[in-house]
């Protein structure tokens, strides 16, 4: 029998489904209203909301007060390479692929500690990496050097051993792309990428990275807007309940399911916002990622509350969404530290870490 909620609480479980994103570098009156209308789990930090690792320490630290008794999740993609959000004076580490060519657990284990202390320091609590997508095409426009190989067993040891090292430093770890984007020849910012592969390559290739993360703790793992025929011909992964099933009752994932960004050409320019919503849910989706549009992130919130008041989406899958979510806040939430000290940005420390993975990749 569905679980049935009030109003009230289908709006606030509505709101913990989302984190969003944001303009600028300080609290203006658009993510004001975003905050009040829609109340999300958290927030998502991009370059341009940076200014300096000062500034964004003391933005942390001013929307972590803005609700205190519902407190923000504060969120970063900081994966090391080219896709770094906060630069230098932080540490500018190498990629994923320089760190693979050693095929060394303790090395990962090393960067995903200094990368959390790093975020943590500028008072993120989540960090959405390590990549665990197996790098099989080499003219894969938005992988590439983000992964750590080219071999599954490799890419499933250095993501759990990076997974160890992150989440044992107190900041959320978050694997991805599921059910894997590695083998895609399109970037699905731009447009919906396809896998061909059969279940058993998937079971084979695509997949043992994400059971290895799984087994070492991982408390997150982000979806891909990949067309996966073998799985479901119609619909991406992330909107797709045949693709993200295998995360749950095959690889035994009890964490949260995060979306990658809704509004990416894969999926905004093929579904609207309340059918992202509908169909996100109803896939496995606990927490959607809208990193930019405010009207977007409104428009996500209110095709979430609408699915439920006319039915499309059951009550109860989304209140099981908002547990694990808020399971998920209660672990990785953190006050910003009263040490204004930043000086794990950049310390001669995780500089020598950088220049021995570099180092380590030259000689391999």
């Amino acid at each position: 029998m569905a679980v049935k909620g009030s109003k009230s609480e289908i709006r606030r479980a509505a709101g913990r489904a989302i984190v969003c994103g944001f303009e600028g570098t300080a609290v203006d009156a658009e993510l004001r209203e975003v905050l009040r209308e829609v109340q999300p789990a958290g927030l998502i930090f991009f370059a341009r909301n940076v200014e300096s690792p000062e500034q964004l320490r003391e933005l942390s630290r001013e929307l972590k007060a803005l609700r205190p008794d519902d407190p923000l999740l504060l969120s970063v993609d900081q994966e090391g390479g080219r896709v770094a959000r906060i630069k230098a004076p932080a540490t500018e580490w190498p990629t994923l692929r320089e760190l693979g060519a050693s095929d060394d657990p303790e090395l990962a284990l090393r960067l995903g500690a200094a990368l959390a202390r790093e975020v943590r320091a500028l008072g993120i609590d989540v960090d959405f990496a390590p990549v665990l997508d197996v790098d099989t095409n080499p003219t894969n426009p938005v992988i590439g050097d983000r992964a750590f190989a080219r071999e599954p067993e490799a890419v499933a040891r250095l993501g759990a051993a990076f997974v160890r090292g992150m989440q044992g430093e107190g900041v959320g770890a978050c694997g991805k792309h599921f059910p894997g984007h590695g083998d895609t020849a399109v970037d699905s910012h731009l447009d919906l990428p396809r896998v061909e592969h059969d279940l058993e390559r998937l079971r084979r290739v695509e997949w043992p990275p994400f059971a290895a993360a799984i087994e070492a703790g991982v408390d997150a793992i982000m979806t891909a807007h990949v067309l996966v025929p073998a799985l479901d011909a119609d619909h991406p992964g992330t909107l797709s309940p045949h693709a993200l099933m295998p995360l749950r009752e095959e690889l035994g994932f009890q964490g949260v399911i995060v979306s990658d960004d809704v509004e990416m050409k894969a999926v905004a320019d093929r579904y609207t916002p309340a059918e992202i919503a509908e169909r996100g849910l109803a896939a496995g989706i606990d927490c959607f990622l809208a990193c930019r549009h405010a009207e977007r992130v409104i428009a996500l919130f209110e095709g979430i509350v609408k699915g439920v008041e006319r039915g499309a989406v059951d009550a109860s899958r989304l209140l099981d969404a908002e547990a694990r979510v808020l399971a998920w806040r209660r672990r990785y939430w953190q006050p910003v530290s009263s040490d204004r000290s930043l000086g794990a940005l950049g310390s001669e420390l995780h500089a020598e870490l950088a220049r021995e993975i570099s180092q380590r990749a030259r000689s391999a």
